[in-house]
């Protein structure tokens, strides 16, 4: 059976930290910034560690 190969899109949208869990950036911080308030944007500017529902299946899209 040949490797399976890693989604690119989904290498490019996520990290993996050194403890194993995935790293993800917040959504809504790309466009139509001026309406949203400084505390806001400051907090979509964060990464955020994945929900555990969704962990196994984005490790496997991003395993090389």
């Amino acid at each position: 059976m040949p490797k399976m190969k890693t989604r690119r899109s989904a290498a490019k949208r996520f990290k993996t930290t050194g403890s194993g869990k995935v790293k993800r950036n917040k959504a809504y911080f790309s466009h139509i910034l001026t309406k949203k308030s400084s505390k806001r944007k400051r907090n979509l500017g964060k990464t955020e560690i994945v929900a555990p529902a969704d962990e196994k299946r984005i490790k496997t899209m991003i395993a090389s």
